[in-house]
């Protein structure tokens, strides 16, 4: 989802950070929460001294929260909802966007990248579509087993709904070496 039409589905709330930081931060409202209102899904960012620095922060907070708690096709009207090439196993063919962020089975994406909760949902719709099966999902995105559990190891939440859903399905856990 576009971020202009997602700030159009938020609720933002302003107050004053504590801690260290000076009188800037503490006289003034630069903490920062974002709710998406359809899902109740939360962002928050106070570390900054700029109310429009801790925006880009929650706003980019929100939408990995959102990647993880929501599937893609969830928040879509049944006409826009994704079907995507099939052949054999393959699945929905990986995006334009996720493609840019993978060389000969590796992933190569910063949390911090503005793409990166864009990357985090397709990972994560692709193992939701063939449930949570981390090896058929690599092989649908085109990125190693391996690569795809750092990439979700990279957000601590995206793991640990990973490793929620193998265990409610009967399989291991699955953990990154670091």
């Amino acid at each position: 989802m576009p971020i202009e039409v997602l700030e159009k589905e938020c609720r933002w709330a302003f107050t004053r950070a504590s801690g260290p930081g000076g009188q800037h931060r503490n006289k003034v409202e630069t903490a920062v929460t974002v709710e998406h209102i359809p899902t109740g899904v939360h962002g928050m960012a106070s570390e900054k001294r700029s109310q429009s620095e801790n925006r880009l922060v929650a706003m980019h907070r929100l939408r990995c929260a959102l990647a993880v708690a929501v599937r893609h096709d969830d928040l879509l009207p049944n006409e826009l909802r994704q079907t995507g090439p099939m052949s054999g196993d393959t699945g929905r063919i990986p995006s334009e966007e996720w493609t840019s962020y993978t060389k000969a089975g590796r992933i190569r994406v910063s949390e911090a990248n503005q793409h990166f909760p864009a990357i985090l949902s397709e990972a994560l719709d692709a193992l939701s579509e063939v449930d949570w099966e981390v090896s058929r999902a690599s092989v649908r995105l085109k990125v190693t087993a391996t690569q795809l559990v750092k990439l979700l190891g990279m957000y601590a939440p995206a793991l640990e709904e990973l490793n929620r859903n193998l265990v409610a399905r009967g399989r291991a856990p699955r953990s990154i070496k670091r």
